[in-house]
Parts: C-alpha cells; structure tokens; sequence
C-alpha cells in the first residue's frame, strides 16, 4: 500500500492534513533468526567437547556409502520435518568434507 501524499482537504481519497513522514528506527523483531557471535562460539564449543550424537554418527556413515536418500529418512524420522531433515544432512555431508579436506592437506 502506497502512501499517496495528502491533499490538506477535509473530503475525497487524498484527505487529511499534510504531514511529513517520520524515518522510523527499524525494530528489534527484524532481527530474529540472525546468529550472535556469542550463541555461535558456545555452539561450537559444546560440539567440540561433545561431539556427535549417535543418529549424527549414523547419518554421516550413510552419507559416506552415498545412501543419501536413507540419510535423510532417518533424519527425518529423529527430527520431525523434512526440512530439519535436509538441513541437518547437508551440516553432515559438509563436516565430512572438512575432514576429508584437513586429511587431504596434513
């Protein structure tokens, strides 16, 4: 919806008394979802000290014997949505290719 300017005219679309618009400070809400810095070091921390979970563990030896579309069953099933599912598959498929890339390079 256009803000259409007013026309200072009591009657008709354009009525009301003509005003400036204010530039409004955008809201915190605009923010949701966005990873702090903090929130994803302590994230990281606790997988290095804790490593994977067992479905975790299975998902990756799926994913190594390219039984992608079983890897995402399972997630799937251990998640509850296909969506989740995938996400988490592709984090998986990606920490294998990291160790295959430090391996490679060491």
């Amino acid at each position: 919806m256009a803000a259409t300017p007013k026309t200072g005219i009591a009657v008709g679309n354009n009525k009301g008394h003509v005003t400036a618009r204010r530039e409004l400070q955008p809201k915190p809400v605009h923010r949701k979802g966005t990873l702090a810095k903090r929130t994803k070091f302590v994230r990281e921390l606790i997988r290095e000290v804790a490593g994977y979970s067992p479905y975790e563990k299975r998902i990756m030896e799926l994913l190594k014997n390219s039984a992608d579309k079983r890897a995402r069953k399972l997630a799937k099933r251990r998640l509850g949505t296909f969506g989740r599912a995938k996400r988490k598959v592709e984090e998986m498929s990606g920490v294998i290719a990291e160790t295959r890339r430090t391996t490679a390079t060491h």
